[in-house]
């Protein structure tokens, strides 16, 4: 739709200064300057051929706030992944939430799929998530550089020590196919790394050949990647965020909350009102009404 109305717009570009050329050159000259215009635009980034397979990322919109963060080493985890040698933190909780688990629903299970769900149950959060390397929160309080650091603090921040990271939306890209998640835990390995996180810096190594991002067996499934690969990802905004089925399943999902809000607010405009009684007339003001003449 955008390649459609940035070429019409050039046409309607070539015509306006052709009323400025001699009548006898327009007919020679302004098939040339159309041809020319219509070039430029579609060889601008973005505007050429894109595959059909999968979520593309908006040409623009990668332009606009977040950038993406290329070439990252991703790992794939779960919840209730036990430890490794790899991986020494047990994820039966998370960062943010001491019963992850039990929360989501059960044991993530990363070779035991029924689509992009666990086989053994649906679970409770959005199947969609990730992990990066950096915490908001510590003993209770905000960290001094978050409100410094995190670009959307002040319109997400709600009290003391509750983390604006939590359920946040990136998009992850793999081979021209982008997957949607939410950000849910912390890693891989590090808690600390906001250079990266929101900075310049690279991710520092680590065991997993300096992993900087894990995602989801989900997430994983959707890309085709494999247990260990190479993604880009970058952060958006929830009104970036496509349909898919990342908006399908979770009490912690944004399209699912917003969703039961609003049928909420429909199922209480179809109620019937209640409609007010009459109030009851006191005794002796009821005695005292002449015969024929009827109460207040």
């Amino acid at each position: 739709m955008i390649r459609r109305r940035i070429v019409r717009s050039s046409a309607i570009l070539a015509s306006s200064l052709m009323s400025f050329t001699p009548h006898a050159a327009v007919k020679a000259e302004g098939g040339k300057l159309t041809k020319k215009l219509r070039e430029s635009v579609l060889a601008m980034p973005g505007l050429g051929n894109t595959t059909s397979e999968g979520v593309t990322d908006p040409p623009w919109l990668a332009k606009e706030r977040y950038p993406w963060r290329t070439g990252i080493n991703t790992t794939t985890f779960w919840v209730g992944e036990t430890p490794t040698k790899r991986n020494p933190t047990p994820n039966h909780s998370s960062s943010w939430d001491m019963k992850w688990a039990k929360n989501f629903g059960g044991f993530d299970d990363p070779d035991n799929r029924s689509g992009y769900l666990p086989a053994k149950f649906t679970p409770q959060q959005n199947p969609f998530y990730v992990a990066l390397p950096y915490n908001d929160v510590t003993r209770g309080k905000h960290k001094p550089e978050a409100s410094k650091i995190i670009p959307w603090f002040k319109e997400a921040y709600e009290k003391p020590g509750k983390s604006v990271l939590k359920g946040r939306w990136i998009a992850i890209r793999y081979k021209g196919k982008v997957a949607y998640a939410q950000w849910e835990d912390c890693g891989p390995f590090r808690t600390d790394h906001w250079q990266y996180v929101f900075g310049d810096e690279r991710p520092k190594p680590n065991l997993n050949k300096g992993a900087g991002l894990d995602v989801s067996p989900a997430v994983r499934d959707y890309l085709g990647m494999k247990s260990s690969d190479v993604t880009d990802w970058r952060f958006v905004d929830f009104d970036e965020v496509p349909t898919g089925p990342w908006a399908q399943h979770g009490d912690n999902n944004t399209f699912v909350m917003n969703q039961r809000q609003q049928q909420d607010r429909v199922a209480m405009a179809k109620a019937p009102q209640a409609v007010p009684s009459k109030p009851a007339v006191p005794a002796a003001v009821a005695t005292s009404i002449p015969a024929g003449v009827s109460a207040p």
